[in-house]
């Protein structure tokens, strides 16, 4: 038996934000990063509707990539102060990430990151509040899934949260948050909504729901990234909605090596996460292919669009041509070095990023098992580009 968790409600598409001013609740308690979406209005807006519907609202401000142990602590000591029954992250993925490890420790006080972090064990939440999460970049599918990444500075640990409780109450997907990204970011986190889909259609744990959502997913950044990344603005919505597709596969079929390759590089790299997803990608299918199960169904994901192969062989590499023309359509590197990884760096951390990629959550349903020496072999490969 599976299970498949998504948000009780889901609102897309233009002005989805006025749904706000339909929310039950007495206070919010608003989670952002920069302070961009104040300068820009979206926060006024939000204030505004949420005025409405007679909701009072408090801002938390600094959201950092990476999000800390540090600041989540610190938005729970200012929730507390507020007791909110409404909290909502906007933003990228970090601010939501970091609202939603705030929420688990306002209804959990004595709660340990440690004991947070235990896949699948937390006690049940909304016993305070309800948490909504409004994506203002298309890419993480953070605002449907049951996971949050915290990043504990002093001693070097991240804490990757995995729990259905924290998959949001409402996410709302409004196309028109997506519009002023710049190109930079609609390459990262455009490239990461294809792997979220790509990963999720070949792990070990999918499923027929997870396919039909991870394969529109692909079809839709296909025909949309590049003109998303030239300033299309249908193609924009497009992207906000093929992420959130994305988000919803992987979020229950989970993910694979790309993921668990970017989590250990990084921060240490100094690689934005999606643009180390599209360093990684061509290579990992070019390595799981060859277990039978995961070469046929990125086979058949080169079907489904059209590629050009005979053999699940020529259809692999076909895919593998495509993912490359598409990072190469919005200027991503195509290898470590020449991203501007120092050659001493990363040789100087092979050993520990290669066994530390095979502790993460996310190998564990990678379609291919992987040895350390075998994930040694591999980050070599996307160093150099052999």
């Amino acid at each position: 038996m599976q299970r498949f968790t998504i948000p009780r409600d889901i609102y897309i598409g233009d002005n989805a934000l006025e749904h706000l001013k339909h929310l039950n609740g007495k206070k919010a308690f608003l989670v952002i990063g920069s302070q961009r979406l104040i300068k820009d209005g979206t926060i006024a807006k939000i204030e505004n509707l949420l005025k409405e519907a007679n909701i009072e609202t408090q801002i938390f401000v600094g959201v950092e990539n990476d999000p800390s142990v540090e600041t989540v602590m610190n938005g729970v000591k200012a929730i507390n102060t507020f007791n909110p029954d409404l909290i909502i992250g906007i933003g990228g993925g970090s601010p939501i990430d970091a609202a939603k490890a705030m929420w688990i420790f306002y209804e959990y006080p004595n709660f340990t990151f440690a004991e947070a972090a235990k896949p699948f064990s937390l006690p049940e939440l909304r016993t305070k509040a309800k948490f909504i999460a409004i994506p203002t970049t298309s890419g993480t599918g953070t605002e449907v899934t049951a996971f949050s990444i915290i990043t504990d500075n002093k001693n070097g640990i991240k804490y990757p949260i995995a729990d259905y409780n924290i998959t949001p109450d409402v996410a709302i997907v409004d196309t028109g948050l997506v519009q002023t990204m710049s190109k930079t970011l609609v390459a990262h986190t455009g490239m990461d909504a294809l792997t979220h889909a790509f990963e999720a259609y070949v792990s070990k744990v999918r499923n027929p729901i997870t396919d039909g959502l991870a394969m529109k997913a692909i079809e839709m950044t296909v025909d949309n990234l590049p003109k998303s990344f030239n300033g299309d603005p249908n193609a924009r919505k497009n992207m906000h909605i093929a992420q959130c597709l994305a988000g919803m596969a992987f979020s229950n079929a989970i993910l694979g090596i790309v993921h668990s390759m970017a989590h250990k590089t990084g921060k240490l790299f100094a690689i934005p996460h999606g643009c180390a997803n599209a360093i990684y990608l061509p290579h990992v299918i070019a390595f799981n292919a060859e277990e039978e199960t995961a070469g046929a169904a990125y086979a058949d994901i080169a079907k489904r669009l059209g590629l050009q192969g005979k053999t699940n062989s020529e259809l692999v590499d076909s895919l593998i041509a495509l993912v490359k023309d598409l990072r190469s359509k919005v200027e991503i590197p195509s290898t470590l070095n020449e991203f501007g990884v120092p050659e001493n760096l990363f040789k100087a951390h092979l050993d520990e990023i290669s066994e530390l990629a095979i502790q993460d959550p996310c190998t564990g349903t990678n379609p291919r098992d992987i040895s350390v020496e075998q994930m040694k072999q591999l980050f070599e490969t996307v160093y150099y580009g052999k």
